[in-house]
């Protein structure tokens, strides 16, 4: 009985190692792939991911890499959109204080030989904004401690070390969740607004939003089966109600072309999406699967063999109106 036990417990154990693993393993993949996509933007998509880093979401990030080049101009507009304080105004209040933040981070933080708004000083004035006190300690705190500054928002204390006294200073105090809480009652509009705006994305966010992939199988015939997976999540649709049910649709609109840019395949269709309340608040984490096969007969199917394609999906939320362009390369 007791060897049976041992048994038992070593195959949950072997279990857990493995499931780990391949955690681990799935995500370095996802990191390599985004790592990848942000090497390859131009200069000024990498301009405005580096310029928003501390306030960009992972949702948003992936979205804004996966995107083609010419749909992130519109993921910029809205991406400051969704911050805005006061939308009747025509500034966006929260932007510009953001970019002030930035330039007099840039003033106040020079002496760590790198800008000021990427040191960790500017970090936190940007994200917090100008501190009700600071005090300074240039020649040490007490007898023989590091130079350090302290800087107060309300009651709460935020540290940073300067180890060597060279003018490189660290931040220390690593859980600003008070921070957090008491910046929603007193901060200016900046803080504000990113707060209600981080608040959304933990809560009831709904970013629109899609994954997919494209699976190839090549037939003994030299012919090309193809499936093509969209995922949606449940969080990204905007339901309206009916009868006690929520409901709203999507269409898909898929597009291959071959590397001259002639159309080799395309697809269309309306996917109604129905629900309950309570259902709904059962699926939050899941996602809406749309699956496409289709077959490229040997003719059009040797067109990808030497030169690459690319195969687009456009979603559009029938409900909102809101659609969203992604595309992916297409080869054998």
């Amino acid at each position: 009985m007791i060897l049976a036990n041992k048994e038992t417990k070593k195959r949950v154990l072997e279990g857990v190692l493995i499931s780990v693993i391949l955690l681990i393993l799935i995500s370095s993949l996802v990191s390599c792939h985004y790592y990848r996509l942000e090497k390859k933007l131009d200069p000024e998509d990498a301009e405005f991911l580096s310029k928003v880093r501390y306030i960009i979401t992972k949702q948003e990030e992936h979205l804004f890499l996966d995107l083609p080049k010419e749909e992130r101009k519109k993921f910029v507009e809205d991406f400051w959109k969704r911050r805005d304080p006061d939308p009747t105004t025509e500034e966006n209040e929260f932007k510009m204080e953001y970019f002030n933040r930035i330039e007099r981070a840039n003033e106040l933080f020079v002496s760590e030989g790198r800008p000021g708004w990427l040191t960790d000083r500017g970090r936190i004035y940007i994200l917090f904004g100008p501190p009700t006190e600071r005090m300074t300690y240039p020649m040490g705190y007490g007898p023989s401690g590091p130079c350090q500054e302290i800087w107060y928002y309300g009651g709460f204390p935020v540290v940073f070390l300067d180890e060597f006294c060279n003018g490189t200073y660290r931040l220390v105090t690593y859980d600003l969740t008070p921070l957090r809480s008491i910046n929603l009652m007193y901060m200016h509009e900046l803080s504000l607004a990113q707060s209600r705006f981080q608040q959304t994305i933990r809560g009831d966010s709904r970013i629109f939003d899609f994954k997919w992939r494209v699976k190839k199988e090549l037939g003994k015939d030299n012919s090309l089966e193809v499936m093509v997976q969209v995922e949606v999540p449940y969080t990204s649709f905007w339901f309206k109600e009916e009868e006690n049910e929520l409901i709203t649709s999507v269409k898909l609109e898929l597009e291959l072309r071959e590397a001259g840019g002639g159309i080799v395949w395309q697809y269309e269709k309306s996917y109604p999406v129905k629900t309950t309340e309570e259902e709904l608040t059962k699926l939050r984490g899941k996602s809406f699967v749309i699956e496409v096969p289709f077959q490229l007969n040997p003719e059009k199917a040797r067109l990808f063999r030497l030169n690459p394609g690319k195969i687009y999906a456009v979603l559009t939320e029938e409900t909102s109106g809101e659609n969203l362009r992604k595309v992916l390369e297409f080869k054998l």
